[in-house]
């Protein structure tokens, strides 16, 4: 029961809510923002723009309204974000009231318990470069240590390292490892991971998208179609691409569905082996525990 887990928190320290996609995180840190106060901070890379609310499942107007958020659709489609831009972000709203840090971008918690290397900028001429190359090629480039690192089927994080690489001449793994202390020392918050199951999540999971389909999403995608660019991380949201296809006739609302479903069914598994791999000493909490008030 969620009165329960809240009851057992300590008001006065951070806490941090990760889970896979569609676990009920937003809802117990409404909950919890609700029996103690505090400002509940994004943690999600797909919430932190403008243009997705429905089809990133951001918290609603009248949840917003609830509780105060932060963090949340505070960027236009074509910013550049990255973890280092989140940190900053963070920071400032430590010192404030009681931060509620929930979302499932496992890298965002990490770079917050276990610090994160100030790794220069990326040129636009690396990044141009990279934006060409296959996935398999970067690979290749990579360097032993940081591929043993990284979830090799995500393009994203190949190319980040990759391009760490081209332009510093240091891999990855070399900056990770000369990584300055964290932010928050274990003691200082209290971590919670939302324990899901994929016979209890996937249901949910392909329940959800149908609905952001009929709830808003197809709007969202409508509004933002003229401008929709797979290269851009505001559009490499889950749900995105599914939803501008059936938009221009490409697939039907079934297809859109499954595509969706199938894709979010293999992220909350990447979610789940980093949080396992990550955050094991953190409270571990039955999603479907949560039920009820």
């Amino acid at each position: 029961m969620i009165r329960d887990l809240v009851a057992s928190l300590d008001p006065d320290l951070p806490v941090l809510i990760a889970g896979p996609t569609a676990s009920g995180k937003s809802a117990l840190a409404l909950a919890l923002a609700e029996a103690q106060g505090g400002v509940i901070v994004n943690a999600d890379a797909s919430q932190v723009y403008d243009c997705w609310r429905v089809i990133t499942a951001r918290p609603s107007v009248a949840e917003e309204a609830r509780a105060p958020h932060a963090l949340y659709g505070h960027l236009p489609y074509d910013a550049p974000y990255s973890t280092g831009h989140w940190v900053r972000d963070v920071k400032p709203l430590l010192t404030g009231p009681r931060p509620i840090i929930v979302g499932g971008t496992g890298l965002y918690f990490s770079a917050l318990v276990e610090g994160l290397a100030d790794i220069p900028a990326t040129p636009p001429e690396v990044r141009a470069a990279a934006d060409g190359l296959s996935l398999e090629t970067m690979i290749a480039d990579l360097t032993s240590e940081t591929a043993a690192r990284l979830d090799l089927a995500n393009r994203a994080r190949v190319q980040r390292a990759w391009e760490v690489a081209r332009a510093t001449g240091r891999s990855l793994a070399d900056w990770q490892d000369n990584t300055p202390p964290p932010i928050l020392r274990p003691g200082t918050y209290q971590g919670i991971v939302l324990d899901s199951p994929k016979t209890w999540l996937e249901p949910r999971i392909a329940h959800r998208f149908d609905s952001m389909l009929r709830g808003g999403a197809l709007e969202e995608a409508r509004a933002m179609a003229d401008r929709f660019d797979p290269a851009l991380p505001a559009c490499r949201a889950i749900g995105v691409a599914e939803a501008i296809a059936l938009l221009r006739g490409d697939i039907d609302h079934a297809q859109a569905v499954k595509a969706a479903t199938i894709t979010t069914r293999q992220y909350a598994k990447r979610q789940r082996t980093w949080f396992r791999a990550r955050f094991a000493a953190w409270q571990w909490i039955a999603s479907a525990s949560l039920s009820g008030s």
